[in-house]
């Protein structure tokens, strides 16, 4: 019997496979399942046979398909991404193109020519093209493409080394790649907000969960110095097998939140971490736990309670990259991170340093209403604790800018509570102030600065239990704030002006047990402890106040304005013995 002989032939064999395809099956077998064969049968298999391509074998995530010339097997390619990338599919492939001897036999195809098409194939990029120096040097100059040598690469099993080349649209090449380029990262702290995972296997803890995320991304979005990635696009990653790196390049963002829901035994509990997407760190996480009762109050308080916790820690990285940078090499957002960094500082010289880094930034940044505000805010700061030499020139600069903050954004929660602020210390102006601060945490209930100087005001204003209510609302909204003895100070003296002044001694004491270097609380305490007879305390707390403030007086505290609706404080101050 003579012995069979061997057929071989030269072919182009186009090589295709799904990108994270198990790890997508894992996390959404029957929508991936079902995405794929509409990708098959809807694009792939009419390519195919518009560049008369012959399937030669099927796997679950790909397939081998043999073309008359290389040319062919390259168009079919492209043809194939170039349409997937213009639709809307979750999906992405990854191809390899080669041109080499085949064996036959039973109708299927085998050799190094299959081989190489599938390591070629492997190494390309998602969505992209990658061909054998055999079919470069066949396709090149005969198609609408243009070529990127990547190389000689190894391939397991594959004795030499096979120079690799991606494939690039041609013509309209270079609007394509600018097009579909990842967004640069823009000039303020980005983030996007994926989808949370549903541990619960309830497909109506989806909603709640879809709902949760949306609910983030709107709070998130009210802070102006913050870009929010908008809900369409973070979606798209919705049950999908994820890299935050890659998530973080395709959207164009430098941190990335991201959770899940679970619900059990009547409660529900979220998991949420926030990561840098340019080097995958962790920067925060944190687990909430709450009774399913109202499923939208609970959508409400649970928003409240990531977003809080989110904010301070963003800002914190924020801060930390900006402090790494060289002093040469500060943008104005550099300058600007680091005057908001030292406006919490409330001495002469962190006061100092503020104005002179917000200014810088306003210097190059003409437009930026936060630099303008911060300019403002550290004007009058000197006015209110008296370190201002000339405080005729310190009023008129935070009223100069802060009109001119007004005019950049007239819908930012830190420009209005400021405005209010400022108008009400230094004008007198109650009712606009309130305005202003009404307004303010009307655009974003979620910024604590804004309560913070809504109660203020209205505690200029003389109406002590609305300005309680703001304080605390602000300490909820951010109970790690640095801002916290500001909070604690404004309830104890809202606290003495309704008389109730044990309940002002205790909460004076937390805001010392925050900074025990602040002279609006040493003043507070002081006049507390008077009204309540506790005179040696009172004394006490009398004289820590002129070691922090030497030069303090009543009548200068007084001429700094603001105190018109502070008897009963002013009363307790000359009980405590403090210098006319």
């Amino acid at each position: 019997m003579a012995e069979q002989r061997v057929q071989r032939r030269l072919a182009a064999i186009l090589a295709a496979d799904v990108v994270g395809y198990s790890a997508l099956m894992q996390r959404a077998e029957e929508a991936t399942y079902a995405e794929f064969e509409r990708l098959k049968r809807e694009l792939i298999e009419p390519s195919l046979s518009r560049h008369e391509g012959r399937l030669i074998k099927t796997t679950g995530d790909g397939g081998l398909a043999e073309f008359a010339s290389p040319s062919a097997a390259v168009r079919c390619a492209m043809e194939i991404q170039e349409s997937i990338a213009s639709g809307r599919s979750s999906l992405k492939l990854r191809i390899g193109v080669n041109l080499g001897e085949v064996i036959v036999g039973d109708g299927d195809l085998f050799g190094d020519g299959i081989n190489i098409a599938v390591r070629l194939e492997g190494a390309a990029d998602p969505g992209g093209i990658l061909i054998s120096e055999k079919v470069y040097s066949e396709v090149e100059g005969k198609l609408d493409a243009r070529f990127e040598d990547r190389g000689e690469q190894q391939f397991k099993n594959i004795s030499k080394p096979i120079r690799a080349f991606a494939v690039r649209a041609g013509a309209h090449g270079a609007l394509i790649d600018r097009l579909s380029a990842a967004p640069p990262l823009p000039d303020k702290p980005s983030i996007a907000v994926l989808p949370f995972e549903n541990m619960s296997g309830d497909p109506e803890q989806e909603y709640f969960a879809d709902g949760m995320v949306e609910e983030i991304i709107t709070a998130l979005s009210r802070f102006k110095w913050l870009f929010v990635v908008a809900r369409n696009s973070s979606f798209t990653f919705k049950s999908r097998a994820i890299d935050i790196k890659e998530v973080g390049r395709r959207l164009g963002v430098r941190y990335v939140l991201e959770g899940s829901v679970r619900k059990a035994a009547g409660k529900v509990r979220i998991i949420g971490q926030l990561i840098d997407a340019l080097t995958g760190a962790h920067i925060w996480a944190d687990r909430f736990e709450r009774d399913l009762t109202d499923v939208f109050a609970l959508q409400d308080e649970l928003t409240i309670a990531v977003v809080s916790a989110i904010q301070p820690s963003l800002l914190q990285a924020e801060f930390e990259i900006a402090a790494r940078r060289p002093p040469e090499n500060l943008t104005a957002y550099d300058l600007l991170l680091r005057a908001r960094q030292k406006s919490y500082l409330v001495t002469r010289e962190g006061i100092a340093e503020t104005a002179q880094l917000a200014q810088r930034a306003l210097d190059l940044d003409p437009r930026s209403s936060f630099a303008a505000v911060l300019a403002a805010s550290a004007h009058l700061n000197n006015v209110i604790f008296g370190f201002a030499v000339d405080p005729q020139f310190d009023r008129s600069e935070a009223k100069r800018l802060i009109r001119l903050a007004l005019s950049l954004d007239q819908n930012n929660a830190v420009v209005l509570s400021n405005a209010g602020r400022i108008t009400a210390y230094l004008d007198g102006d109650y009712e606009t102030a309130i305005d202003y601060c009404d307004r303010a945490v009307a655009c974003n209930p979620n910024e604590s600065v804004a309560w913070l100087f809504k109660g203020g005001v209205y505690r200029f204003a003389g109406q002590y239990e609305e300005a309680i209510q703001s304080f605390e609302r602000g300490i909820r909204l951010s109970p790690l704030s640095p801002f916290l003895p500001g909070f604690f100070a404004g309830i104890g003296t809202a606290l003495s002006e309704l008389r109730r002044f044990d309940e002002a001694v205790a909460v004076f004491k937390q805001a010392l047990r925050q900074n025990s270097s602040l002279g609006v609380v040493f003043r507070g305490l002081a006049s507390a402890l008077a009204h309540l007879g506790r005179d040696a305390e009172a004394r006490e707390a009398a004289g820590r106040l002129l070691e922090v403030d030497p030069t303090f007086t009543i009548s200068g505290w007084i001429a700094r304005g603001g105190q018109t609706n502070s008897k009963l404080l002013i009363e307790g101050l000359r009980k405590a013995g403090l210098p006319e």
